[in-house]
């Protein structure tokens, strides 16, 4: 699964910290978590399922390793069970959690490079964004790229 992150969030770039060890203290030589730092000079949204920076910036994204786009709080859930941490999101899928939780995850979002002393998303997107968003808004955090392209090799998940 490949994961699109914010390298330039100190949360973001701790949480990949974690997830990254993680997978290479079980996965060792054959990791299944890719991560993407949408930050990063390079990134190119074609490359990652039209996934543009604005977008990316606005809430996390990940790639299944068969092309299933996703996002919010379902990007944890899977990333943490590829990685046997599953139980630590387990009870976000309870019917009495799970909209509280994505309702605080999109809290989180909105307010997240303000938390963390950056500037805001119209600063930062005024050399980096595209005009319009390939992407549309993931509803409950699940999205498919039946008509995109299929992703490049990624790492098995």
């Amino acid at each position: 699964m490949r994961i699109l992150y914010d390298g330039g969030c100190p949360l973001c770039l701790r949480e990949v910290r974690l997830l990254r060890a993680r997978d290479q203290q079980r996965h060792g030589d054959q990791p299944v978590l890719a991560f993407i730092d949408i930050d990063a000079a390079g990134y190119d949204p074609s490359a990652h399922a039209g996934i543009t920076y604005r977008d990316a910036m606005g809430t996390i994204h990940g790639i299944s390793g068969d092309g299933e786009l996703l996002s919010g709080v379902e990007v944890f859930r899977r990333a943490y069970g590829l990685v046997g941490l599953g139980w630590i999101y387990a009870p976000t899928r309870w019917p009495l959690v799970q909209p509280l939780v994505e309702s605080l995850y999109r809290l989180w979002a909105r307010w997240r490079l303000r938390l963390t002393g950056r500037p805001g998303l119209e600063e930062l997107c005024r050399n980096r964004c595209a005009v319009s968003s390939v992407a549309e808004p993931a509803l409950g955090g699940v999205r498919t790229t039946a008509a995109a392209e299929p992703p490049p090799a990624a790492p098995r998940a």
